[in-house]
């Protein structure tokens, strides 16, 4: 299925995974809205929603970048009101902003809590919310969460408990609103990488170079984005999609094209995922730092 002419509304999506995902749609001739708060240059981190139009622009698509702040319910309800107005409708929602601070719980400042939960999970649920009066008369109407499986084991939450509630309440908003949406016609899923993938946070938070080099590039999540999108939303619904796993489904063997260029290394496993996932992967794949068996 094409997306041209079809509306696509992102939380973040300024830069890395949501900026991928956004161009890769956006070369078929859609309609992309930004939804983020970076209108200004940051030392430590790269593009704007002003960049990122100019970027999905180039590619071919139409683009509203809109100054937004996920938590603010007056500011999502008029970026969904913008866009709808701007394009028509809106088909697709993608909550893509996520905040991460993997520290445990003696080492997490409530205004570190209350920013992660409020990005994650509450934003999620909003944009969800804002969205959804739009999403049913779109066409082939989805929403996908940048969120992982639900894994409840210790081993996710013992080092970073309230990163993992917040991403978690990401997941929850999947497995509910699958099931709300359905009888609408609205697809709900969740979409999460195999490996790293190289993003402002992997350079900042994880381990800077030498943890980027080990991950893959956002192209892999674009893809995989593409081919669930692409599905009928009565039959694809209420998934938690692995990008690797979706992509080897659709025919994919060269995997090391995500690689980061001339790299042919190990790659390191993304939080969040099983160790039969990393195992039955067609790539090597080592462990994460704090993965255990």
């Amino acid at each position: 299925m094409s997306f041209k002419d079809r509306t696509l509304i992102m939380s973040g999506g300024s830069r890395g995974i949501g900026l991928a995902i956004a161009k890769k749609i956006a070369a078929d001739g859609a309609n992309i809205a930004i939804c983020a708060k970076t209108a200004e240059p940051h030392p430590k981190l790269a593009g704007t929603i002003y960049t990122a139009a100019e970027e999905i622009e180039a590619v071919g698509g139409q683009c509203l970048p809109i100054v937004c702040d996920i938590r603010d319910e007056a500011m999502v309800q008029s970026a969904v009101a913008q866009t709808a107005e701007r394009f028509g409708g809106i088909d697709i929602l993608v909550n893509n902003a996520s905040a991460i601070s993997l520290t445990p719980t003696t080492g997490t400042s409530m205004k570190r809590y209350d920013l992660m939960n409020g990005v994650n999970a509450r934003g999620t649920f909003l944009m969800s919310q804002a969205c959804y009066p739009h999403l049913k008369s779109g066409t082939n109407a989805h929403i996908m969460n940048i969120a992982p499986p639900l894994l409840m084991e210790p081993r996710w939450f013992k080092n970073h408990v309230a990163y993992t509630m917040a991403k978690y309440g990401m997941s929850l908003c999947t497995l509910g609103m699958a099931e709300e949406f359905r009888s609408a016609g609205v697809a709900v899923n969740s979409l999460w990488p195999l490996t790293s993938i190289d993003t402002a946070a992997v350079r900042n938070v994880l381990g800077g170079d030498s943890m980027a080099k080990m991950s893959r590039i956002p192209d892999i999540m674009a893809d995989a984005a593409y081919e669930v999108l692409s599905r009928p939303s009565a039959e694809a619904t209420g998934n938690f999609y692995i990008d690797e796993y979706v992509l080897a489904e659709s025919g994919v063997t060269d995997f090391d094209q995500y690689n980061q260029p001339g790299y042919s290394g190990p790659l390191a496993a993304d939080f969040f995922v099983s160790t039969d996932m990393v195992k039955n992967s067609a790539s090597d794949i080592r462990e994460h730092p704090g993965y255990t068996e």
